[in-house]
C-alpha cells in the first residue's frame, strides 16, 4: 500500500507546537506533526508576523503538496507510529 491523505483535517497541538494531520497507509493511521519552525520558515510572510493557530493553520493549507511529499518520504525511510517533519526534512 502506499501512503494517502484522504482526510484533509488538521490541527494545532499546542504541546508539540506543531501542526497534527493523519496519513492512511490501507487500514492504518499514521500520525504526523510538522513543527511549527519549519511553517515558519517555508512561509515567509508566516516568519514576519505574530504566529498565531489561524496563521500555522493557513501555512499548512497554503504548503500541504509539499508537506504530503515530505510525509511521504519520511514514511518511506521507516515504518512508525508517528513522524515529527521538521524544517531540515523540507531542505
Amino acid at each position: 500500500m502506499t501512503l494517502s491523505f484522504p482526510n484533509p483535517s488538521r490541527s494545532l497541538d499546542e504541546t508539540r507546537n506543531a501542526v497534527r494531520f493523519i496519513g492512511h497507509d490501507g487500514m492504518f493511521e499514521v500520525r504526523f506533526f510538522v513543527e511549527a519552525e519549519a511553517l515558519m520558515i517555508a512561509d515567509a510572510e508566516l516568519g514576519r508576523s505574530e504566529i498565531s493557530e489561524l496563521k500555522l493553520l493557513s501555512a499548512f493549507d497554503a504548503l500541504r503538496p509539499s508537506i504530503y511529499d515530505v510525509a511521504r518520504k519520511a514514511y518511506s525511510s521507516g515504518r512508525h507510529d508517528s513522524y515529527t517533519l521538521t524544517a531540515a526534512d523540507f531542505r
